[in-house]
């Protein structure tokens, strides 16, 4: 019988969300919706000395801004409660004990200094310096000790950790979705610490054990873990789950825009684009770095830009609906190589998604920044700001950024424009136009671009030598929307005021 599609996303609550970490999500919440299966939020915070104040928060706050909906997970529990491993602890010691009692772990007490000198000896051997089936039987362990000893230190409270005990020659070997079969000698491989001193499991243990006890059918994470898996791969073989071991799909990195270097998280800000999700206040520098949220991009722009960094669809579409995305998706499609991020795609996937926008909802988004700007204005003039504006621009913001001169009068002209396009001619044309405006009762633009002709006509005057100069006047900027619909949307009043005080101030 074929098992329902469970996965889930793991992160650690030791800062902001990357951005990267965003698309290991994405990918694990789509590949549940395609299979109508379960996604889940798991905290994984057995390092309690990098636990980070606000970051759970955060990744919840971001699921929420992007729309990622796992069903069950920290927040609003499920049948595998609780999902902080923190407040798993007493679970994961009963298997680490299983461990030694069947001989696939053991004790080891070995210091700080231990294991100093161990590293000293094997490098002046030209070994590598690992705790492996040779080094740990010159080590202080269970293996090494008397089973007597061993009772009277840890009878004692001795600091110890419990160490897998890998086989000294042996192949692992397991089926990535995306790399293909993966083969690693354990000879390449040292016995990683399962249990620490401080009565934590560290990640190989409690991972695996929670993703058996959660019941998780696929592992679908960063590259990074790559190195891992084959551990993991073991200890599901010695716990002998391996008929349950789920799929593994290791994700291609997100690399800067040039060179192949990993983008990480201390390139924020850095190389001019957010690497994080939100706004992030580090609560112990309070350091800022910059969100994508609060940078303009809408959810929908996001969501599609991190799918296609790793993955591409059947066809040559690069706009996808949520929906369709759930369709579309397969790990089989996700690359090997990791993806460069494109700051150029980024906006534009933005600016295709703000086109696709309705404009009275923009024009809502953008009371508050109006007002806050100090500009008097209503909902409806907004949305007709917006209707001319939002074709010229990659956020909702930068239409009241850049379109300023739709909400308050140019205080200086283009000086380029007004030193080669203006004249005696062009001023004496303008003041004409002036007064037919004066006159128009039918302020359209359509109606308003004809006059604007016929007098050009009957003045043997080039629009091309007037059209700049106009919009000048009217804006204050050589470019802008369509200039007419412009004119249209100030009004006569508001468009007669900006001609006066233009032909007034304008020195040429």
């Amino acid at each position: 019988m074929e098992r329902r599609v469970r996965v889930r996303f793991a992160p650690s609550p030791t800062g902001p969300l990357h951005i990267g970490g965003v698309r290991t999500a994405l990918y694990n919440y789509l590949f549940a919706k395609k299979h109508d299966g379960d996604f889940l939020l798991r905290i994984e915070d057995t390092d309690q000395t990098r636990f980070v104040p606000g970051a759970e928060e955060y990744i919840i706050e971001t699921f929420k801004w992007l729309g990622i909906k796992y069903n069950e997970g920290v927040g609003i529990g499920g049948h595998h409660a609780p999902y902080r491993q923190s407040e798993r602890k007493e679970i994961y010691k009963q298997y680490a004990d299983q461990l030694v009692s069947n001989d696939f772990a053991y004790y080891a007490f070995d210091t700080i200094e231990d294991l100093e000198e161990m590293r000293k000896k094997l490098e002046a051997a030209k070994l590598p310096s690992k705790y492996d089936a040779s080094s740990r039987m010159t080590m202080k362990n269970s293996l090494t000790l008397s089973s007597d000893e061993v009772k009277q230190r840890l009878a004692n409270n001795e600091p110890y950790v419990i160490r897998i005990k890998l086989p000294r020659k042996d192949e692992v070997r397991f089926h990535d979705i995306i790399r293909g079969w993966v083969v690693v000698q354990t000879t390449q491989m040292d016995d990683k610490v399962l249990y620490k001193s401080d009565g934590m499991p560290t990640y190989h243990l409690a991972n695996v054990v929670d993703d058996y006890l959660m019941k998780i059918t696929h592992v679908i994470r960063g590259e990074e873990w790559l190195p891992s898996a084959p551990l993991h791969v073991m200890l599901y073989k010695y716990f002998g789950w391996e008929s349950v071991m789920p799929q593994f799909a290791h994700l291609p990195l997100l690399l800067k825009p040039e060179g192949n270097g990993k983008l990480s998280k201390r390139d924020g800000d850095k190389l001019g684009f957010p690497v994080f999700p939100l706004e992030w206040t580090d609560p112990f520098t309070n350091e800022k770095s910059s969100g994508y949220r609060e940078s303009g991009y809408l959810p929908e722009a996001v969501i599609n830009m991190l799918t296609f960094l790793g993955w591409h669809p059947s066809d040559n579409r690069e706009i996808f609906t949520i929906d369709e995305l759930f369709n579309e998706f397969s790990l089989e499609r996700v690359s090997k190589n990791g993806a460069k991020f494109d700051q150029n795609k980024a906006l534009w996937f933005n600016h295709k998604y703000l086109q696709m926008q309705n404009n009275a909802e923009i024009a809502n988004s953008l009371m508050t920044l109006a007002e806050i700007n100090g500009y008097n204005t209503n909902i409806d003039f907004m949305t007709k700001a917006v209707s001319l504006m939002k074709e010229k621009v990659n956020f909702a913001k930068e239409i009241i950024e850049k379109g300023y001169y739709l909400f308050t009068h140019p205080t200086k002209y283009d000086e380029a424009v007004v030193s080669k396009k203006w004249s005696d001619i062009v001023h004496q044309f303008i003041e004409e136009f002036l007064n037919i405006i004066k006159k128009e009762e039918n302020f359209s633009a359509e109606n308003l671009e004809n006059s604007f002709k016929e007098l050009a006509l009957q003045k043997s005057i080039n629009t091309g030598q007037l059209l700049q100069p106009l919009r000048v006047a009217i804006s204050g900027e050589a470019g802008g929307p369509p200039l007419f619909n412009m004119i249209e949307l100030l009004g006569k009043n508001d468009s007669i005021i900006r001609l006066e005080k233009a032909l007034k101030n304008i020195k040429y």
